[in-house]
């Protein structure tokens, strides 16, 4: 049985052909583009689970790949980013992407960073709950966020994110319990908080009233982020 389908793209060939048989020996379904037309193309016809995308490709880089995608699906994508491309990788994260490897980088690590994002994005069955917090609704069963009569529209890794935060209210977390519990990777010296701070700051513009003022998403001062400290009230029905 599949683990999952995953797309690769990447127009050096023998960079998808190492990762898709690693991924193949790994149990996963695995398709292919070499360029970032073909990506696009390729992703709305097979409806991967998972994108791993690089950034520099010709005729279409995986920026622009990335910013096309996220206007019609919400697939987890994982960025190839190059060593020193530190500005891209914010970008990329800005744009949507989820996480990102620095190349040159290990299958083995690739494939960690795959499973823990999978992991994270199936729903789990014994911990559905609805939360509503002011005209804010979070259906963690059916992964679907209502901010007043508006269906909000986020990627696995910041539904993820929202769910730990406000499933806590008031509990301060740091970036590094944050990569680990959202992100599935425990913090060392090649781990970015940066990851963190982007997809706090999407939250943000998504969800707040005022995103330069979060009355929801704040700010725990030398620690990290935490959610507003609310009473659970019963919640509307969200609508499919």
């Amino acid at each position: 049985m599949s683990k999952g389908k995953i797309l690769v793209v990447d127009d050096e060939a023998s960079i998808r052909q190492i990762v898709e048989a690693r991924l193949k020996m790994a149990g996963y379904d695995v398709v292919t583009a070499n360029d970032g037309q073909e990506a696009i193309e390729q992703a709305l016809a097979e409806q991967p689970d998972i994108i791993v995308l690089d950034i520099m490709m010709p005729k279409v880089d995986g920026l622009q790949v990335c910013r096309e995608l996220r206007k019609n699906m919400m697939t987890p994508i994982i960025m190839l980013t190059a060593k020193g491309d530190v500005s891209d990788r914010i970008t990329a994260l800005e744009l949507g992407a989820d996480d990102y490897v620095v190349k040159p980088f290990s299958p083995r690590e690739l494939e960690a960073r795959i499973k823990a994002v999978l992991r994270r994005t199936v729903s789990d069955t014994a911990k559905q709950s609805v939360m509503k917090i002011d005209n804010l609704i979070i259906d963690t069963g059916k992964r679907q966020v209502v901010k007043g009569d508006q269906k909000v529209k986020l990627t696995e890794m910041e539904f993820n994110l929202l769910e730990l935060l406000a499933a806590n209210p008031g509990r301060a977390y740091s970036r590094s319990e944050i990569l680990h519990q959202v992100w599935g990777y425990r913090i060392n010296q090649y781990s970015d908080t940066r990851v963190v701070d982007v997809h706090v700051s999407r939250l943000r513009a998504k969800l707040e009233n005022d995103p330069s003022d979060p009355e929801l998403i704040l700010t725990a001062r030398g620690t990290g982020y935490m959610f507003q400290n609310y009473t659970l009230s019963q919640p509307a029905a969200v609508t499919k």
